[in-house]
């Protein structure tokens, strides 16, 4: 992570590691992680985290294309973006992702615990086995996983620097979901308690963990759960009347991996229009 330090003249700059650049040459960016990053909130948090100078790693499981294109929007910046694919409902995946950190970077100084899925609409006595134990695969262990490679990278008592974790959670988790995606919701719950205690464990290892729990946001997630109009018709029951962006989400994302954020950890912030 950066640190904020005085210049002697009252202003405050940024105090940013070295580190080397894929090319090998010299770099004063941090690293970020930025998992499902190929769409919705993860490539909108990408791209801002890009626009604020850092270096990241993109993560996809299928679309490798459209990783691609988040990646090249950012070169365009003029700044440094890599892809990876990894399914972080697998060790496998979780292993390639993190090889990619190691070879590509070196270094992690921020990690965005983004991927996750929902499944087709359904009751829980509808809900088989099968999509429970992928719901929970991916959404929870993944996440747990994911988080675990990042303090063993950022954690002081691993030799780190410190660093910041942001996990993606849901308002799902406040509200249940109920006759639509239970399993998703208890997933996401799991999200919220993982990472109260994960913060509480690592706080005096110079490393943050926070989540963000976005509500009724317009991405294209609705439409793989069988629902793409799902933002639009529940936008009347959102207190600001309207739906919200990926790009909304990603900004306090940043706020939460920046120095402004520097003793906030342990914390849940909702990002849902009042819902």
């Amino acid at each position: 992570m950066t640190r904020q330090a005085s210049n002697g003249k009252g202003d405050l700059m940024q105090d940013k590691m070295e580190r080397p650049n894929p090319d090998g040459a010299a770099s004063k960016s941090p690293v970020l992680l930025v998992t499902g990053a190929s769409r919705g909130i993860g490539a909108a948090v990408a791209m801002k985290a890009a626009e604020q100078g850092w270096h990241v790693l993109i993560n996809y499981v299928s679309n490798e294309a459209a990783a691609k294109a988040v990646a090249e929007k950012i070169r365009a910046l003029g700044a440094v973006a890599e892809i990876v694919q990894g399914d972080t409902g697998t060790e496998e995946g979780i292993a390639a992702i993190f090889a990619a950190v190691d070879e590509k970077f070196g270094c992690l100084d921020g990690l965005v615990n983004n991927a996750g899925v929902v499944d087709q609409v359904a009751r829980v006595d509808e809900m088989s086995r099968e999509r429970l134990e992928r719901m929970f695969a991916i959404n929870v262990v993944g996440k747990i996983r994911c988080a675990s490679e990042a303090v063993k990278r950022m954690s002081t008592r691993h030799g780190g620097k410190g660093g910041s974790i942001v996990n993606i959670s849901s308002m799902a988790a406040v509200l249940g979901s109920a006759g639509q995606y239970v399993d998703y919701a208890a997933a996401k719950g799991a999200v919220d308690t993982f990472t109260i205690g994960l913060a509480r464990e690592v706080a005096a290892e110079g490393v943050r963990v926070n989540a963000v729990r976005p509500g009724i946001i317009d991405t294209d997630i609705h439409a793989s759960g069988g629902l793409p109009d799902r933002a639009k018709d529940l936008a009347p029951s959102v207190p600001m009347q309207r739906a919200g962006t990926a790009d909304e989400v990603a900004e306090a994302v940043l706020y939460l991996l920046s120095p402004q954020a520097s003793y906030v950890t342990g914390t849940i912030m909702n990002v849902s229009g009042g819902r």
